[in-house]
């Protein structure tokens, strides 16, 4: 079976950010740089459900040290493009954190509530360490302070779809990161 294209999968209204190429790229040197700071050790790989499946799934294929995988799932938006005022964070972690090196990984960390409120649980497990990997980063959306150790692309503040991150929960098959336009 064949990839989907850029041009049968393109909805309307939006235009290709970044490309299935480029993002396969920077997740590849992200798993190699994971890979050599955690060598020697078996971290857990935290998914942010929805949005971090796709990048999740590749970024562990790129690692080549044993971890371990959980996810926890977190909505915020409700209206298609507009943030709701309530943070759900659902599901709970059945791998035992304390003492253990945890890598959060977020497909898009927007203002930085989400992440925030993720680590709050996370650290309230005492692991060894917590760092936080992001596919995206919007800096200039932050309403937090973060440190971000692995950082894929940094984008303005614009509402992004595909590889993962949707729109009314449509488009997240798309195999690119698109910008929604007006249209």
């Amino acid at each position: 079976m064949s990839a989907m294209s850029e041009k049968t999968m393109r909805p309307r209204p939006c235009e290709v950010l970044l490309d299935q190429d480029r993002i396969a790229r920077r997740i590849e040197q992200l798993g190699t740089q994971i890979s050599a700071d955690y060598a020697g050790k078996q971290p857990v790989l935290v998914g942010v459900l929805k949005g971090a499946a796709v990048f999740v799934a590749d970024l562990m294929r790129q690692v080549t040290i044993p971890i371990e995988l959980e996810f926890i799932h977190a909505a915020s938006y409700r209206q298609g493009t507009r943030r709701g005022e309530t943070l759900t964070l659902g599901g709970t972690l059945s791998v035992v954190l304390k003492g253990r090196h945890v890598l959060l990984v977020e497909g898009v960390v927007d203002t930085g509530r989400t992440v925030s409120r993720i680590l709050e649980r996370i650290r309230s497990q005492e692991p060894a360490s917590v760092e936080i990997v992001t596919l995206l980063d919007k800096p200039a959306s932050h309403r937090t302070k973060l440190s971000i150790k692995y950082k894929g692309f940094t984008i303005g503040n614009e509402f992004v779809i595909g590889y993962g991150m949707d729109n009314a929960q449509q488009y997240r098959n798309l195999p690119f990161i698109g910008r929604v336009v007006d249209g």
